[in-house]
């Protein structure tokens, strides 16, 4: 009797052995490939449990579904609520490994990288990249005039907000994220390198200051003559004279690709087109790099007025003072402009 009480019990603790040893294999073996093509899963907001399995899957990213559901029903995962973003996998996790990872909501952050564009439109392309919210969320909040007039600006301001530079986000961040977070930013940039400081003694708001940047940045490839072209705006807004710049009337016209400024241009009625109106557009015509805000906020103090390319030095400028100097200038480049295109047309 003892002997069948003790093998019973014995027999007992094996299938006990065994089943323990299952569930211990279904917890803490791998079920993440040992080699992965795509070690970044990306769970959407209100995704459901069966979603997110249903993306390891489909991305090669677990091998069996089985064990991954039985061990998420044991660690109450399955139940709890699916943490949205943008997680790295580590090749031959377990299922324990992996179903805390994602429970935890342990992210991975993104290189948001805002560049220069001429439109809102280029900006909401740029972020929806890196963030969950696609281009047409951020553009409608973009126009949502309640809504951006509680941060202080206008559908013509707009664009002063954006710094281009690159920002670290977590990709399951959305519209009101991305533009709250740049509202911080902005404050952050103006309140650094004595800025605010700078842009009162010329006098000019921060957002005259990217505006005036803007045309800058569309104007002067070169870096090094951003601060002497800041110069010659400031003189012209000085004595109330026309800046007659051509990314105005570019942006005016939306022919961006113009590679020359004709009379259809010059004239085309636009609050924007700085060859028919006094002083600065009622707002930026592009996006304002880093340079160029700088270069408005440290320009060089001299006595140019005038500015006309360069023949002999392409993407530089020949600076001058006066009228007479200026057409003397201007002569010489669209004569060699016009070599130039007939030797295309050839």
């Amino acid at each position: 009797m003892l002997k069948k009480i003790l093998w019973g019990i014995l027999t007992i603790a094996i299938i006990g052995g065994v089943f323990g040893y299952y569930k211990y294999q279904k917890i803490m073996s791998p079920n993440v490939p040992e080699k992965l093509e795509n070690n970044i899963v990306i769970i959407p907001t209100n995704s459901s449990f069966n979603d997110v399995v249903e993306i390891l899957y489909k991305n090669n990213q677990i091998i069996d579904t089985v064990s991954f559901r039985e061990v998420s029903e044991m660690m109450n995962y399955k139940k709890s609520i699916m943490r949205s973003g943008r997680y790295k996998i580590i090749p031959s996790w377990s299922n324990r490994s992996l179903i805390s990872h994602l429970r935890a909501g342990e992210q991975e952050t993104v290189n948001l990288v805002l560049t220069h564009g001429w439109l809102l439109e280029d900006v909401a392309g740029k972020a929806s990249g890196f963030i969950e919210s696609d281009s047409t969320d951020l553009i409608n909040l973009f126009q949502n005039e309640n809504y951006i007039t509680k941060f202080g600006y206008t559908a013509e301001t707009l664009m002063s907000l954006f710094v281009p530079n690159t920002y670290e986000f977590y990709w399951n961040s959305n519209e009101k994220d991305f533009f709250e977070r740049m509202i911080k930013e902005h404050k952050r940039f103006w309140n650094s390198n004595n800025r605010l400081t700078k842009a009162k003694k010329i006098g000019l708001t921060p957002e005259e200051v990217y505006t005036l940047a803007s045309i800058v940045e569309r104007e002067i490839s070169k870096d090094e003559e951003k601060k002497r072209v800041a110069g010659l705006y400031l003189n012209r807004i000085k004595i109330g004279m026309k800046l007659d710049a051509d990314p105005t009337a570019k942006f005016a016209t939306r022919d961006f690709k113009a590679t020359r400024i004709l009379y259809k241009h010059i004239r085309f009625e636009s609050p924007y087109n700085t060859y028919l109106h006094r002083g600065l557009p009622p707002g930026p015509i592009s996006m304002a790099s880093i340079k160029s805000i700088d270069a408005i906020l440290n320009s060089e103090e001299h006595n140019f007025y005038y500015m006309c390319v360069d023949p002999d030095n392409p993407g530089y400028h020949l600076f001058a003072e006066s009228i007479t100097e200026h057409n003397k200038n201007a002569r010489r480049y669209h004569r060699w402009l016009d070599r130039i295109e007939n030797k295309n047309t050839n």
